[in-house]
Formats: structure tokens, sequence, C-alpha cells
């Protein structure tokens, strides 16, 4: 046949992307996949920085629990104006206790040591997030606010968290196991005060009250060394100004 027709019978390959050159863009996606995804080890700035954040969501922000509140299936009871008011004070005074405790647990772990350790710390302030979100839910369903100064109250307990992993992370858990028995007892003291009938308060206090036992007993397993005399005193004092004032504003 004709010259042309042959030419135009002859098979013409494929139009499609070398596989090689598939294998470098999926190659350059990886790369950049593995430098925008965290894989690489945070300096102790970084985890600063983060805390700052946190801060940030903790005390201006709204928690998001990752368990559903413990008071979601108990019915609302009755209180008078003068209930209603004294629940809400020991609640405001629970919900500042949950955000000083989540800023001790992000300074702690900002500056701690040992990954393990941060892990640790970083797990128990995933359930303080949750303690935080139930008690504002609660303020919020007593028609009442937190306190005014919890910027301050964080700003001080992150400070003394960051403290407390400078000296190390024996001493870091130690402080993790005093602030946790204290923590404890003062929901054992608020459980006492509540008015009977609130027992949609009373039951998330005492799901915190457990988890913070919890939290005590594995920084104790975890190897907290025991604080020295003078701190436990001078915590439960710091403790005391916090809760008089919170009570209130």
């Amino acid at each position: 046949g004709h010259p042309i027709q042959a030419i135009a019978a002859l098979p013409h390959p494929s139009v499609s992307p070398a596989p090689s050159a598939k294998f470098n863009i999926d190659a350059d996606w990886a790369t950049m996949d593995t430098m925008y995804t965290g894989t690489h080890r945070l300096s102790p700035l970084d985890h600063i920085f983060a805390g700052v954040q946190r801060a940030l969501d903790t005390v201006a922000g709204n928690p998001i629990a990752a368990r559903p509140s413990p008071a979601k299936p108990v019915p609302s009871s009755e209180m008078d104006a003068g209930q209603r008011r004294h629940a809400a004070g020991l609640m405001r005074v629970d919900h500042t206790g949950e955000v000083c405790a989540q800023a001790l647990y992000d300074g702690q772990a900002a500056l701690a040591r040992d990954p393990a350790t941060r892990v640790h710390l970083e797990a128990a302030a995933a359930e303080e997030t949750d303690h935080l979100a139930w008690c504002a839910e609660r303020l919020h369903e007593l028609d009442d606010r937190p306190s005014l100064f919890n910027p301050l109250w964080y700003t001080g307990s992150f400070a003394i968290g960051a403290l407390a992993a400078l000296a190390g992370d024996r001493w870091s858990l130690g402080f993790v196991v005093e602030t946790e028995r204290q923590v404890e007892a003062h929901l054992g003291e608020h459980l006492e005060r509540l008015p009977r009938t609130d027992t949609r308060s009373r039951v998330i206090l005492e799901t915190m009250q457990v988890d913070e036992a919890r939290h005590a007993d594995n920084a104790l397993a975890g190897g907290g060394a025991q604080r020295p005399f003078p701190i436990p005193a001078l915590m439960r004092g710091a403790s005391a100004v916090m809760k008089a004032v919170a009570y209130r504003v």
C-alpha cells in the first residue's frame, strides 16, 4: 500500500506519565508530609509555644470534653436562689481548680526531660480538659460564670509547673502526686458542702475525684518523689486563697 498508510497502521505508544515521574512526585509529597506532620522532635521552646496556645483555649476558649458529662443522664432538681448561688460558687471554685491543673500540667509537660513523663502529663491534662468542660457546662446551667481571675490563676500555675519540671522529672511527678491528693481532698469537702438536692453537680465532682486519685497513683507509680515539708503547706495556703476568691469572683 501507500507508504503513508503503512506508517499510520503502525501501533502508536500510549501517552502516559512515566512510572519514574509518578514515583518522584509521591516521594516529594512523602517528604513534605514528614516535614509538616510533626514527626520531628519538638524543642522545649516549641512546647512552651504550644502551652501558650492551650492557655488561650483554656482561659478564653470553649473546652471540648472527650467524654460526656456524667451529669447528662441525671435529672435536674429544684433549688432555691440561695442554694443555686452556693452551688455555683462551689462549681466556680472547681472550674478554677481545673484551670490551675491544666496550667500545672502544661508547664510541667513543656519542660519535661523524659518523653514518657511528658506523655503521662499530657494524658492527665486531657482528662483535666474533660473536668474543665463539665464544670463550665454546669456553671452555665446554674446561670453563672467562671472566675474573672482565671487568666491570673493560669499564669501563676503554669509558672509553678515549669519550675517543678526544672527540678527534674521525679520531683515534677512528685508535685503531681501532692497536687492531686490535695484536689481529691478538696473535692471531698465540696461534696459535703453541696446542697443535698444538687445531684447533677454531685455526680460531676464524684467522677472528678476518682480521676484525680488515679492521676496521683499513676504519678507515684511513675517514680514521683515526695515533696519536702514546706512545699505541701505552701500549696495548701495558695489553694486556700484561690478558693476564697473564686467562690465570689
